[in-house]
């Protein structure tokens, strides 16, 4: 399997709105809506995207580009990496969440087969 490259930073956030005024006026951000609780990142450097908190405030999530998520799966489980959120479908592709062995959850995604 080929390098998996960070490809997309998630935050999330319990005061939405306070969070994508923050980004816009501390760093030129701009933003596109995906509905009432997700935003996308524009002119960040790095794709990325904010999200309605729900529970608990979170660390900020590092998604990770495949080409193919079942191989990308099978050696997350190969290198002794824990499955937290199994393969799901979301608008642009379908993806899976994981914590390696030191703790950090990340997630892979991959665009729609076919």
């Amino acid at each position: 399997m080929s390098a998996v490259p960070i490809n997309y930073v998630e935050f999330v956030s319990d005061d939405f709105a306070a969070s994508r005024k923050f980004f816009e006026g501390a760093f030129g951000w701009r933003f596109t809506e995906y509905g009432p609780d997700y935003v996308g990142i524009e002119d960040a450097g790095l794709d990325g995207g904010i999200a309605r908190a729900e529970g608990e405030r979170r660390v900020p999530l590092v998604i990770l580009f495949a080409d193919d998520l079942d191989a990308a799966e099978a050696a997350v489980r190969q290198a002794g990496g824990e499955i937290t959120r199994p393969q799901y479908d979301f608008p642009g592709g379908r993806r899976f969440h994981f914590r390696e062995p030191g703790g950090n959850e990340l997630a892979v995604w991959a665009e729609p087969k076919g």
